[in-house]
This record gives C-alpha cells, structure tokens and sequence, in this order.
C-alpha cells in the first residue's frame, strides 16, 4: 500500500513537472520589438549620405581603372629601358623611374569612402 501510494505521488509530481515545461516553453522569452520609422529628416539624410557615399565610390573605381594602363605603360618601359641598358646605373635609373610613375598614379586615386551609419531610430 505505501508503495503504491509513493508511486502515485511520483507520477502526480512527474506529470506536474512536464506540465509546468510545457507552460513555460509556450511562453515567449524574447521582448517583442516595435519598428518604428525614421522620421523624414533622417531618412533624406541618410539617402542623402548613401548617394554621396556612392558617387565617391564610383569615382575611386575610376580613378583606379584610369590608372591601370598608366602603370602598365610605365611597366613595359621599365622593361625596354633595364633590357636596354648597359650600366646597373642605367638599369637603377629606369627602376627609379618606374618608381616615380607609379607613385605618381596612385597619388591620383583618392581615399577609400566612408560608409556613412545608418540612423538611430528614435
């Protein structure tokens, strides 16, 4: 008899256990967050940041493709002019003027933009 009565109350706990895991599982534990839009301001001036983050973009692309042909060139002169010479000071000279042109290309690409951060909702 006190067996059974032990076991009864084992089951009675046990599926008071399952039933109370079950509740809490149901339940939502993240807080439900509420969109709120930008205000007008805040959108035109992140559009606004975005299309001059974009220009300037497009801009550095092409300054980097205009001076890709111009260091090729500088290349294959360096090429002919160390295949060319007869002094190492005339081969240190064409490297030298390598050097030059290709500093000079790349000064002509200007920095990387900034993404600009998109505005805090308030």
């Amino acid at each position: 008899m006190v067996k059974r009565s032990i076991a009864a109350t084992i089951a009675v706990g046990l599926f008071a256990l399952v039933g109370v895991s079950g509740a809490s599982a149901t339940e939502s534990t993240t807080p439900v967050v509420k969109k709120v839009a930008l205000t007008p301001e805040q959108k035109a001036a992140f559009v606004a940041a975005k299309a001059t983050f974009k220009a300037a973009h497009d801009a550095r692309e092409n300054a980097i493709a205009a001076a890709k042909p111009v260091i090729a060139a500088a290349k294959n002169a360096r090429d002919a002019a160390i295949a060319a010479a007869t002094t190492p000071e005339a081969k240190k000279a064409a490297r030298d003027a390598f050097k030059a042109a290709v500093t000079a290309a790349k000064a002509t690409i200007p920095a990387k933009p900034v993404r600009s951060a998109k505005p805090v909702r308030p």
